[in-house]
C-alpha cells in the first residue's frame, strides 16, 4: 500500500466515476403534440453542449479525489497512530477517501450534466420524460 501514489488513486477515481457525457446518455423527449418537435435535434445538440459546459465531470472528479485523499489521509493517519503505524493508515484512508471522493464528485456532476440537458429542453418547448 506504500507504492499507491495519488495518481493511482485519481486514476482509479476516474475510471470508477460513470459520467452521462461519456456514456452518451440522453433524455427521452415525447414529441406528441410538440410544436416544436421539427428543432428536436437541433435543440439536443445545443443542449448537450451547453450542459457539458455547465457540469466540468473531470474538474470535478478531480477535486474529490484531492479532497476526499486529504480528508482520508488524516482519518487514516489518526486511526493509524492509534494502531501504531500512521504512515500505514494515511495510505488507505487517502486511497479509501480520494476513490470515494472522486466518485461521489462525479455522481453529482453527473446529476448536474443530466438536469441541465433537461432544463435546457424543457425551456426550449419539449416534454421531457425522463
Amino acid at each position: 500500500m506504500k507504492n499507491l501514489s495519488f495518481a493511482a488513486i485519481a486514476a482509479s477515481a476516474f475510471v470508477l466515476t460513470a459520467c452521462a457525457t461519456a456514456t452518451g446518455w440522453t433524455p427521452t423527449v415525447d414529441t406528441y403534440n410538440d410544436p416544436n418537435a421539427a428543432r428536436l435535434n437541433q435543440d439536443m445538440q445545443e443542449c448537450q453542449q451547453l450542459a457539458s459546459q455547465s457540469s466540468p465531470a473531470v474538474k470535478d472528479t478531480a477535486t474529490g479525489v484531492a479532497v476526499g485523499g486529504l480528508l482520508g489521509a488524516a482519518g487514516g493517519a489518526a486511526i493509524g497512530a492509534v494502531t501504531g503505524n500512521p504512515g500505514a493508515g494515511a495510505a488507505i484512508g487517502a486511497a479509501a477517501g480520494g476513490i470515494g471522493g472522486g466518485a461521489m464528485q462525479g455522481v453529482q456532476s453527473d446529476d448536474r450534466y443530466k438536469n441541465a440537458y433537461r432544463s435546457c429542453l424543457r425551456q426550449r418547448g419539449h416534454n421531457v420524460l425522463n
